[in-house]
């Protein structure tokens, strides 16, 4: 048995909905057409009854009132047949050659003798009764005369004469005098089909629902199966896509089509596997990084080692310092790795008030000795003004903070060169609606290029060319900052700044009860 998909189950619901709405309607049509039938074949008869209700009319007007035809039913089959007057219902004389007179107003406008074959049916408006459609008196008759069916009721809806017909489901014609309605002339529907023109017509119409059915279904079916692809083909994409990327297949994208939501959800997965792509792409560059910047401090302690093996340099202080100096390097390397791959760059272990220009005044303080050896003039004043008049504050970690200041002022002795300057500025701005420090560091030359801006702050990267050195950090600095400002609900950018070189900007949000 061929296995369920979501395409199929969508199929078979589907088709299985449109063909119960189909039979439901043939099945309704059907009954309505048998339950209509009688009572729309009762209006077309009573429509030509119009020559019985002038009769009806003409007896009303000439005594006043019903009290004579009440109850009468000889009269009123014979008012039927046109053998008694309609005003007194008194007997007329039979023509000679076997016809009942009556040319005029309420007559026939064409003979009739017994034993001939009695006319056709007649259309609206002809005004003669055919006598065939009435037996004589004591005779019987098939079961669906009209005479059997037919009964008239005065204005009050009380039976004048004929057949008990319910009102509610009988054929109406008004019996009027000028304008009054003076009585009603009712036509109960057949029972059933007991004509074989009945039978045949519904057997004709009960065909060509059959035929509309079978084309409905094929139709349904086409439907069901167009709507089951194209809504189901997208998503049996995305499954198969997924699958790829499972495998470890990180180019697979899908192909999008509209603006609907299954549109929308294969451009999100797009989305999702080009991230997991760069992602990858990125994980394997940095391992590659974090190997080579490994291998550097490595391959230098084996090359001592191996000197000192081969007697070609002894184990003396000088060789046992650079040892040292490999080790220690390789730590900081270590350290730093740890550091920016702390849950998401850094988690905050305390949220204490702490003041981020003092941090930063004490780490200007302990590099000031290395700045004038580099020959870099800094430029603070702002920052000393501003921690004096407000000291703004804000909740995380001091140890932290103080880091962030000490990376970007290494950053600029790595690599300003010497005779340049470090300006810094502080100020108060609102950023996002909330007041925040905003502390701007600008060195000079050299500089970054637009191209590697961007990357400033991802692990490992250090800027080619003019910016770099041979010594100068692990490409971790900036990636440690941005890792700790971004645990304090802060940011870091660069930019190209003025002065030639770089401009590295924090803002960081004040404390609740910090004043603004």
């Amino acid at each position: 048995m061929p296995r369920l998909t979501l395409t199929r189950k969508l199929f078979l619901a589907l088709a299985t909905l449109l063909l119960t709405l189909l039979v439901a309607f043939a099945i309704s049509s059907m009954l309505s057409l048998r339950s209509g039938l009688g009572p729309y074949v009762a209006e077309i008869e009573i429509r030509r009854l119009s020559w019985l209700a002038e009769r009806l009319q003409q007896h009303y007007v000439a005594n006043g009132n019903w009290s004579r035809l009440r109850g009468n039913e000889e009269a009123w089959v014979r008012l039927q047949r046109g053998e008694v007057d309609p005003a007194s219902l008194a007997p007329r004389e039979r023509e000679p050659g076997g016809f009942w007179g009556g040319r005029g107003r309420g007559g026939w406008s064409l003979p009739f003798a017994e034993g001939r074959e009695p006319p056709s049916p007649l259309e609206p408006g002809e005004r003669f009764a055919p006598p065939w459609f009435f037996p004589r008196i004591g005779e019987g008759g098939p079961p669906d005369l009209i005479f059997k069916r037919l009964g008239v009721v005065d204005n009050g809806g009380k039976l004048v004469v004929g057949a008990r017909v319910d009102p509610a489901t009988a054929a109406h014609l008004p019996i009027r005098s000028g304008t009054v309605i003076i009585g009603q002339l009712l036509l109960a529907p057949m029972q059933g089909l007991e004509h074989e023109a009945d039978r045949a017509f519904l057997a004709r119409h009960s065909g060509f629902i059959a035929l509309a059915g079978v084309v409905g279904l094929v139709a349904a079916l086409l439907i069901a199966g167009m709507v089951g692809r194209r809504w189901l083909a997208p998503i049996d994409d995305l499954t198969q896509a997924a699958r790829a990327v499972a495998r470890g297949r990180l180019g697979t994208r899908v192909r999008v089509e509209g603006q609907d939501e299954l549109a929308l959800l294969g451009r999100t997965f797009n989305t999702m596997a080009d991230r997991l792509d760069k992602a990858e792409s990125g994980r394997r560059a940095w391992l590659a990084d974090v190997a080579h910047e490994l291998r550097t401090p490595l391959a230098a302690m084996r090359a001592e080692i191996e000197a000192i093996q081969d007697g070609v340099r002894s184990f003396d202080d000088r060789t046992a310092l650079r040892l040292h100096r490999q080790v220690m390097r390789l730590t900081q390397l270590v350290d730093d790795l740890r550091h920016s791959m702390d849950s998401h760059g850094t988690t905050l272990h305390e949220h204490a008030p702490a003041y981020p220009l003092t941090l930063l005044q004490e780490a200007l303080t302990a590099t000031r000795d290395r700045f004038v050896q580099a020959g870099i003039a800094v430029d603070a004043d702002s920052v000393r003004r501003l921690a004096e008049e407000r000291a703004p504050r804000v909740l995380g970690e001091a140890r932290k903070l103080s880091q962030v200041w000490v990376n970007l002022l290494e950053n600029t002795l790595a690599y300003t060169d010497a005779g340049g300057r470090l300006a810094i500025e502080a100020r108060i701005d609102r950023v996002d609606g909330a007041p925040a420090l905003v502390v701007q560091l600008d060195d000079s030359a050299p500089g970054v290029t637009e191209d590697e801006l961007p990357r400033l702050f991802d692990r490992l990267f250090r800027a080619e060319a003019s910016r770099n050195r041979a010594l100068g950090g692990s490409g971790l600095g900036l990636a440690i900052c941005r890792a700790i400002v971004d645990a304090h609900g802060g940011d870091i950018e660069a930019e190209a700044s003025p002065l030639g070189g770089l401009r590295i900007t924090v803002s960081l949000p004040l404390s609740d009860t910090e004043p603004t």
